[in-house]
């Protein structure tokens, strides 16, 4: 069976801003682009949260809809419902799910994985997927040696990500909070 994968996904957190961008290529397999407008980077919770997901799509999209779940029990307490996230994914018997997803509110960025972890970013940058390794770097360079914005940033890392990566195209969905 044919998994669709593959997406870059990076955060980055300066100045008061939260930017999450991602690339719009799903693939198929190994060799076969599948579609290259997806919108893998989305508002949820009265469009206070932002989540980008990459990995296996059924298991992306499962992700993101038990997590929104959990933002509006928790009335949007975005720490609050990534630690229960976590805890039910745990707790569930389910296998783990094959994707992660960055989540972001005004003050707080977070990767979710799909084996239950929760885990926030040390100096406020952070990249997922297939080409994440190169937006993370990129990032993280241009955060430390420029004086980009948050938003511009983000969208370099993802313009050298989709330069190295064929996994990610140029189609870009750009978040602030």
């Amino acid at each position: 069976m044919q998994q669709f994968k593959g997406t870059t996904i990076v955060a980055v957190k300066k100045d008061g801003k939260i930017v999450i961008a991602g690339d719009g290529q799903v693939t198929m397999g190994e060799s076969i682009i599948f579609k290259g407008n997806a919108h893998k980077v989305r508002r949820l919770y009265d469009d206070k949260v932002v989540v980008g997901f990459a990995g296996g799509t059924a298991d992306a999209f499962a992700m993101c809809e038990e997590f929104e779940k959990m933002l509006n029990k928790y009335s949007g307490s975005l720490m609050r419902s990534a630690v229960e996230y976590a805890k039910n994914i745990r707790s569930s018997g389910h296998g783990k799910a094959e994707a992660m997803m960055i989540v972001a509110d005004k003050s707080t960025l977070l990767i979710l994985a799909g084996t239950g972890d929760v885990i926030e970013p040390d100096d406020g940058v952070c990249a997922i997927g297939s080409g994440g390794n190169f937006a993370l770097a990129a990032a993280k360079a241009l955060l430390r040696n420029t004086n980009l914005s948050a938003r511009e940033i983000a969208i370099k890392s993802m313009e050298i990500a989709s330069s190295m990566c064929v996994f990610t195209n140029t189609n870009y969905v750009v978040e602030e909070v």
